[in-house]
């Protein structure tokens, strides 16, 4: 019956997400906020649910900080590995080499917050005391930078976006109450297709008794990473390029601010300090994927490296994979 429910919830998402994306694309034509900051922000934050709710009920109800962490860091990690996959999807060239230099910034940002979480993870006990009542001052710094860094991106993509011409506007005869309304539609059904199957995640994972780290950083984020891959690979048919990237990195820089309400929720303690060791890998590989992003985008490739694929995506994949190696060996004492 589980696995009934989890097919249903991917339905549902496979369903929504389609309309999420061409919507959202329409709301960014529409606003003229463009894809860059509809993705960055609105569509990272419906996407971004599963994980919120999964991390807060699994430290708040089952008291584990290893699950709450494994989910969030796990799910940037397979964030990251999405991109190798949008990469095999576009035909003939690079598909950051065809999304704006402007996600740069935003996989900077993500790699400085997951530097953060890295060494108060490290630090362990020794920044236990770094604390506003039980939640951890490095969660609230995490918090506050996440806060400045989409104001500067908000500041940069007003700047810097250009006009859209009549003659390419692809919603014009939908109207705009029509539009918000479907996109909310949409998005209710996400938010709650993917809560639902986060929760249907952490009843299947409970089954194996695998260690908590390993659970949620590979099992629990591959269930909420589930609307980042729908609505991203329905993005990039709609050829909504920028959309798709940003929609990853954006989840990606909220999945490490959402620790601070994570750490709000977790009444034992600073959960950075509280957490295994083992979320080193997952940091020091979402780490690296962002890097190899940033060098994707940096320097852009006319054409793919081995036909159907990127090297970066390559690189992407064979990093995901050594990490939830690493993880599970880490993770049964191997």
């Amino acid at each position: 019956m589980i696995w009934f429910k989890f097919v249903l919830c991917l339905a549902i998402i496979l369903f929504a997400g389609i309309r999420l994306a061409r919507y959202g694309d329409a709301i960014a034509e529409k606003t003229g906020l463009g894809r860059i900051w509809i993705g960055l922000v609105l569509l990272a934050a419906i996407t971004s649910m599963p994980e919120l709710v999964t991390g807060v009920s699994s430290a708040a109800l089952v008291g584990s900080s290893d699950l709450a962490l494994g989910t969030l860091l796990g799910s940037c990690s397979l964030n990251l590995a999405i991109l190798a996959l949008l990469d095999i999807l576009h035909h003939h060239t690079p598909v950051l080499s065809q999304a704006s230099s402007g996600h740069i910034a935003s996989a900077g940002w993500g790699i400085l917050l997951i530097a953060i979480a890295g060494v108060s993870i490290l630090a362990g006990v020794k920044f236990s005391e770094l604390a506003l009542g039980w939640v951890g001052i490095p969660s609230i710094v995490i918090l506050v930078l996440y806060l400045v860094g989409m104001w500067r991106m908000f500041r940069y993509e007003r700047s810097h976006q250009p006009m859209v011409q009549p003659a390419s506007r692809k919603y014009e005869e939908i109207p705009t109450r029509t539009v918000y309304l479907r996109f909310a539609l949409a998005a209710a059904a996400i938010i709650a297709a993917g809560i639902w199957l986060s929760f249907i995640g952490d009843g299947i994972a409970e089954t194996t008794g695998w260690d908590a780290t390993f659970v949620g950083s590979l099992f629990l984020a591959i269930t909420t990473s589930m609307p980042e891959l729908v609505v991203t690979i329905a993005a990039l048919r709609l050829g909504a390029i920028d959309m798709a990237v940003a929609d990853i990195l954006g989840s990606n820089m909220l999945n490490i601010a959402i620790i601070a309400p994570v750490d709000l929720f977790y009444t034992q303690g600073a959960i950075l300090s509280s957490i295994s060791c083992n979320h080193l890998i997952t940091v020091a590989a979402v780490a690296v994927m962002s890097l190899l992003a940033i060098i994707g985008l940096r320097f852009r490739q006319r054409r793919k490296t081995f036909i159907f694929v990127s090297w970066y995506a390559l690189a992407l994949i064979g990093l995901y994979a050594f990490g939830a190696y690493a993880l599970f060996n880490s993770s049964v004492g191997l």
